[in-house]
């Protein structure tokens, strides 16, 4: 882990202006990611803030309390937006429309503008303005139906693959495509980002594969969803875990050679009627040995393994110490800015920023 130097804000974003209107989750990401590359992120705060502080994600931008629902408040954010590259906000569809803040006197005023709208269900459809999360979007998908144990319900995968995954990413991604695009037209557009579209995005490779019958998606075949013996967590005897994922023939052959498996389990790898068995095998193995036993043995090999670290543990790993993935600021550790740009690396910025930038009025 390494320790944040002050400096000047860097990164290919470097001279991006953002205005954030407070959120929660998908939208903070994203003004995060862009802020991380450089950008000069204002975020207007409600009184008392989203309820959801976080010294990580809100790190890197200034902040402003405006109530927005007063004619001074409007003034003041129609104002800023004049100076602006980007706009994010992640209201239910119209509510910015009925706050005077929508994209049209937004655009009406500063033609360039990005307008960046992050929802769940999207702008319009049936849906679009009842209230979710991001487990109601993902389920909506196809993708939450794929993750969980063969029997029992779906198990949501924390918040990552929607909020994040479909949602700030996508929005991250849509913000720099029409910024691209305004190179050419000199003109700004809006950004219809829905978690709902991300995920559907995302669940690209099963669309094409499952017709196929290359791979399924049914949570007691999923090659990749941990009905596989060669793709699945193993508890050893400390009760710690480990990830194994040797696929490929090679690898899986490398695995059992150097955990000693016995020659039942090297044939037929892919045989779907074998995986029950097999994985109860590999299980006793593994629950025989400390994980650390097994991280001796299997990292930096092609076996395909990694410990089950818990999040207070990945710092400390020496993988991520080597990268530097970690960042201790004021004792928290925050991930590294990512991607990583050879000649304009991103830095994070102070937490929180200073107010007091070279255009907000």
């Amino acid at each position: 882990m390494q320790d944040a130097q002050e400096s000047s804000r860097r990164g290919p974003l470097t001279g991006l202006r953002v205005l954030e209107f407070t959120g929660i989750g998908p939208g903070p990401y994203c003004a995060m990611l862009l802020s991380d590359l450089g950008a000069e992120v204002l975020r207007i705060e409600r009184e008392g803030g989203n309820g959801w502080p976080n010294p990580v994600m809100d790190r890197g931008r200034a902040a402003l309390t405006i109530d927005i629902r007063s004619e001074a408040g409007r003034e003041r954010c129609l104002a800023a937006a004049d100076q602006a590259d980007v706009v994010i906000e992640g209201f239910r569809p119209g509510v910015m429309e009925r706050l005077g803040l929508g994209p049209e006197p937004m655009m009406a005023r500063n033609p360039r503008l990005i307008y960046g709208r992050m929802t769940g269900w999207g702008q319009d459809g049936p849906l679009a303005g009842t209230a979710g999360h991001d487990i109601n979007y993902i389920a909506l998908t196809g993708a939450l139906a794929a993750i969980g144990a063969n029997k029992g319900p779906a198990i949501p995968p924390l918040n990552l693959v929607g909020d994040f995954g479909g949602g700030g990413l996508f929005l991250a991604f849509g913000i720099v495509a029409a910024l691209w695009e305004r190179e050419k037209s000199g003109k700004g557009q809006v950004i219809d980002a829905a978690i709902v579209d991300g995920v559907t995005s995302l669940m690209s490779m099963f669309s094409g594969l499952v017709p196929s019958g290359l791979i399924s998606v049914d949570r007691g075949k999923n090659l990749l969803g941990g009905a596989a013996p060669f793709y699945r967590c193993y508890t050893c005897a400390d009760g710690k875990d480990i990830a194994v994922g040797a696929l490929e023939p090679q690898f899986y052959k490398e695995l059992l050679d150097r955990i000693g498996a016995p020659s039942a389990l090297y044939d037929d790898q892919n045989e779907q009627i074998n995986w029950n068995e097999r994985s109860a095998l590999l299980a006793q193995i593994f629950a025989a040995r400390d994980r650390d036993v097994w991280c001796a043995l299997l990292e930096g090999t092609d076996a395909c393994f990694a410990p089950v670290l818990e999040l207070k543990d990945a710092a400390s790993h020496p993988h991520m110490q080597a990268r530097k993935s970690y960042v201790k600021i004021d004792g928290t550790s925050h991930p590294a800015p990512a991607p990583r740009f050879s000649r304009t690396p991103g830095s994070i910025g102070p937490v929180p920023a200073p107010f007091g930038t070279t255009f907000w009025t």
